[in-house]
Formats: C-alpha cells, sequence, structure tokens
C-alpha cells in the first residue's frame, strides 16, 4: 500500500469510528434530552463541568506518560528483547501506581465535599449525590488511560476503540434500564441514573482492558531492570506527566470557573433558576454537539498530516512542509464553510428534526457561522504540535479560559444568554487568530484568501439558493426528515461540482503532496 493510500485507508477509518462514536453521543443526546428535559440536561451539564475537572486531576497527564515511555521503550536499540518486556511492564506497574495515587485522591476529595461543590458553588443541591456516584468512576478512568497509553504505544489502537465502542453501548442500555428503574419523574433521579450508567460503563470496560492486555502480555517473559533503571523509569513518568497535568490543571480549572458562572450570570440577567439551566442545557448539550458532529471528518484528516508536517520538520523540507499546510487549510476551510452554510440556512429545520419541541434552532443559527473558525483552530493546533510549538499552544488555551472567564462574569448578567454567545465568538477567534500568527511566522508561509475563503463561500451561497428556490417550486414551505435530507444532498452535490468547476479543489494536488516525500539524504 503506497503512501498515498496508506493515508487514505488510515484517515476513513478513524473516521468511521469516530463518526460512529460521535453520531451515538448525539443520538444519546437526544434520547436524554426527551427523556428528561432541558432543565435536567442543564443540572446535568453542571455535573459533568466539575466531574470533567475530577478526571483531569485523576488522570494527571498519565496517558501521554505511558504512551510515550512505553514507545520509548520499545525503539531502545541497545536492549534486548527481553530486557524491553520488563522495562515496559516496569513501566505500566508505575503508571498503575501513579493513576492510583492520584485517581484515589480525586475521588476521595470529590466524594467527601460533594456536598459543599454542589450547594456552595453549583447552587444546586440535586447535584450531590450525582457528583458522590462519580467519584467511583475516576480510578478506573486513570486505569484505562495507563492501558489506553500502553495500546497506543505497540500498535494495537484497536483494542482502545474495542473498549470505546463497548463502553458507550454499556452506559446507554444501563441508562435505558435505570430510566425504567428509578423513573424521570425529577432531575435528581434522572441525573443519577445517567451517572449510575456512566460509572458502570466505565468500571466494566476497564475490566475488559485489563482482560486484553493479559492476553497481551501472558506469552512473554521478560528480565528484571535493575534498581537504578526503576528509578529513572519513576523520573520520566513524573518529568513527563506532571508539567502536562499542571497545564491541564489551570485550563480545566478555568472551564469549569467559567461553566459555574454561566447559570449564575443567566440569573442574575433576570431569568429564574430553572430557565437559565434550561437555556444552559440547551446549547451545551444539545447545540454545540451537533454543530461540532461534523469535526469527525476534518479532524481524522488534518491529525493524520501532523506526523507528516513533524517529520517534514525533523528533516528541514520547508518545501513539503508549506505545501501540506497549504492542503489543510483549504480542505478544512472547504468542508468548514460548506458545513457553515448548510447549518446556517437548514439550522431550524435541523434543529426541529433532531430536538423538536426545544429552543435550540435559535442557538444553532447563532453558533454555525463559527463553525470554519472553530474546525481550523483545531486543525492549526494540531500542525502547530507537530512543529514543537506545544507550549506556546498550551498558553494560548490558558489565556482563551481566562478570557472566557472574565467575559461571562461581565457579559451575562447584562445580556443573558447572548452574552454567552458573544463569549464564544471572541475568545475563539482570538484563539485561532494567535494559532494562526503563530503558523505563519513559524513557517513564513502565504496564503491565498480567495482560494480558500472567498471561492467556497461564494460556492455554498449559491448552491444553497439554488436546492431552496427548486424545493420551494417543487415542495413549498413544509419540510420533513427525508425533504431535508434531500435538501442536504442537493446542496453537498452542487456545492462540490462548483468546487471542481472554480478549481478550488483539486485532487491531483492532494495526493502530489502525500507521494512526495522529499528528505536532503534522499
Amino acid at each position: 500500500m503506497n503512501r498515498f493510500k496508506k493515508f487514505i485507508f488510515n484517515g476513513l477509518l478513524i473516521t468511521a469510528v469516530s463518526i460512529l462514536i460521535r453520531s451515538v453521543a448525539v443520538s444519546f443526546n437526544v434520547y436524554i434530552s426527551n427523556k428528561i428535559g432541558a432543565v435536567a440536561m442543564g443540572v446535568f451539564t453542571l455535573i459533568t463541568t466539575v466531574y470533567g475537572f475530577a478526571v483531569t486531576v485523576a488522570t494527571s497527564g498519565i496517558s501521554l506518560a505511558s504512551t510515550r515511555l512505553i514507545a520509548e521503550a520499545l525503539g531502545e536499540q541497545s536492549d534486548t528483547s527481553s530486557v524491553k518486556t520488563y522495562k515496559i511492564r516496569c513501566i505500566v506497574k508505575k503508571c498503575v501506581t501513579y493513576a492510583l495515587c492520584f485517581s484515589i485522591g480525586a475521588a476521595i476529595i470529590l466524594y467527601v465535599f460533594a456536598p459543599a461543590i454542589g450547594v456552595k458553588l453549583l447552587l444546586d443541591e440535586r447535584t450531590v449525590r450525582p457528583l458522590r456516584i462519580l467519584a467511583f468512576s475516576l480510578p478506573p478512568i486513570a486505569l484505562s488511560s495507563v492501558l489506553g497509553g500502553y495500546f497506543t504505544a505497540i500498535r494495537r489502537v484497536y483494542k482502545n476503540a474495542i473498549v470505546t465502542v463497548l463502553g458507550q453501548g454499556l452506559r446507554i442500555f444501563v441508562c435505558i434500564f435505570l430510566f425504567s428503574v428509578l423513573g424521570t419523574s425529577d432531575v435528581e433521579s434522572a441525573c443519577i441514573a445517567i451517572v449510575l450508567g456512566g460509572t458502570a460503563s466505565e468500571i466494566i470496560s476497564l475490566a475488559v482492558q485489563y482482560l486484553l492486555y493479559v492476553i497481551e502480555k501472558k506469552n512473554t517473559n521478560g528480565k528484571k531492570v535493575t534498581s537504578s533503571e526503576a528509578g529513572r523509569i519513576w523520573k520520566n513518568i513524573l518529568n513527563t506527566a506532571l508539567p502536562v497535568a499542571f497545564s491541564a490543571y489551570m485550563r480545566s480549572g478555568l472551564i469549569t470557573i467559567e461553566h459555574m458562572l454561566i447559570p449564575w450570570g443567566l440569573q442574575r440577567s433576570g431569568s429564574s433558576r430553572d430557565m437559565s439551566l434550561a437555556a444552559y442545557g440547551i446549547v451545551q448539550s444539545m447545540v454545540f454537539p451537533l454543530v461540532l458532529f461534523p469535526s469527525a471528518l476534518s479532524g481524522s484528516f488534518a491529525g493524520l498530516l501532523v506526523p507528516e508536517v513533524a517529520e517534514s520538520a525533523a528533516v528541514g523540507d520547508t518545501d513539503r512542509i508549506h505545501r501540506i499546510i497549504n492542503r489543510v487549510f483549504r480542505s478544512v476551510l472547504i468542508y468548514a464553510i460548506g458545513t457553515a452554510g448548510i447549518m446556517t440556512v437548514f439550522s431550524h429545520e435541523l434543529a426541529n428534526t433532531v430536538y423538536p419541541h426545544t429552543d435550540s434552532a435559535r442557538f444553532i443559527l447563532m453558533i454555525s457561522p463559527l463553525i470554519p473558525v472553530m474546525y481550523l483552530d483545531t486543525s492549526v493546533d494540531g500542525i502547530l504540535k507537530g512543529l514543537g510549538e506545544q507550549v506556546y499552544c498550551m498558553g494560548v488555551n490558558i489565556a482563551d479560559a481566562l478570557l472566557s472567564v472574565i467575559l461571562v462574569w461581565i457579559l451575562l448578567p447584562r445580556m443573558g444568554i447572548n452574552g454567552y454567545i458573544i463569549t464564544v465568538y471572541f475568545t475563539e477567534i482570538v484563539n485561532a487568530a494567535l494559532s494562526i500568527a503563530r503558523l505563519l511566522k513559524v513557517t513564513k508561509i502565504k496564503l491565498k484568501i480567495f482560494d480558500i475563503v472567498v471561492k467556497p463561500l461564494a460556492c455554498i451561497i449559491f448552491s444553497i439558493a439554488v436546492t431552496k428556490f427548486f424545493g420551494k417550486c417543487i415542495v413549498g414551505s413544509m419540510i420533513s426528515a427525508p425533504i431535508l435530507t434531500s435538501y442536504i444532498a442537493m446542496s453537498v452535490g452542487i456545492y462540490l461540482i462548483l468546487l471542481v468547476l472554480t478549481k478550488t479543489f483539486r485532487f491531483s494536488e492532494k495526493e502530489r503532496v502525500l507521494k512526495d516525500k522529499r528528505t536532503p539524504a534522499q
């Protein structure tokens, strides 16, 4: 399989898994929102903000440490096979010890302080019991991070995919079962059913992952490493995991504060507590997952290009880096601008189809134009990391989170939910602008704005206009789910034809970029 075919195959494989997981997640969100209502979704989203920070503390960078140290051990040329085998086992054991220390500590803190967090910080007593239940899921998550890093390092990523899909299925099954047992008549019971499902799935997924690990290593024998080597392993784990952990604490902590302030700010603007939670739940748990769903495709292929950039940077092939970056910008913006156009114009129809009887349509309409910025920012961050600019990316992300907290604090009490939309726009644009500016400075590349922005924008506007015109003539103003699907398909078809006719997208150029692997040594 040549370089281009391998790239396409891997991209399609990752995309398929990503789309499957996201499809299940969005569908399950639709089911939950219809089952428990917007207010309960708001309360559950509040719970997940605190839980997200707890998971960050529980894992504390151990996934990266596990992957990196095991990969380095495998690549060590001076070690024999038996030494490598035992060294990897030693790394896994010490990573497990690290994970248990942080995760058990985080679980105890979350369980003990759940009443204070729920009542004093989240201002909602209904969050206390769900938070305490979620505390029991932290050690399994941390241990899964270690084993996931192990499978990634030894090139058994498919085992992680198996566990991920299994975990999603278990979570859905348990939640649906508990809904029938506990009921959804009150917000607290509904949230308890969801978090119990999540906790059970994490525990069972860890058991399956550990079984896969045991099967993987059962036929290997190793030679014990020295105590000094074991000490170096501990040092490497701490040197790798702790810097990542501390930066993650800062960003995750700021994001948690931001999300705690959103219902508070909405209440200060004049909304009731339930109305504030409903608006918050709609935006965070319904709109953003839908808007970000198509990024499964762009993110998968953009992520595969990162190693290409890193490899070319290592050998000083600047020309190839420029070609790859141009292709990433062109491909991502073509895809994102088309997605933004479709979601913006068909926002009401999408909302009525996916989230009926909710106020999600206006939020989809407001956030969809930001899609090109969000999708491109993700790709640019990945390229910068491939060029060794991860510290800069970390600084920008922390500054982004801090700016979000400040704007939420200032704008929401005065402007309500519109203040939050403004905050999202401002911070996303600033983040993307800083990242793009850094990329342009580091690579000294010049982008063709007319080709990558103006042409796709004109093509999607024309394609949707044609679709709407013929659709109105044929079926009128009533749009059902099948008709909406045909509208989107027609818009995409016309858009692709226009992209080819205007020479905005050239398939042959993409293949040449990937096939040309020039290095000074060749």
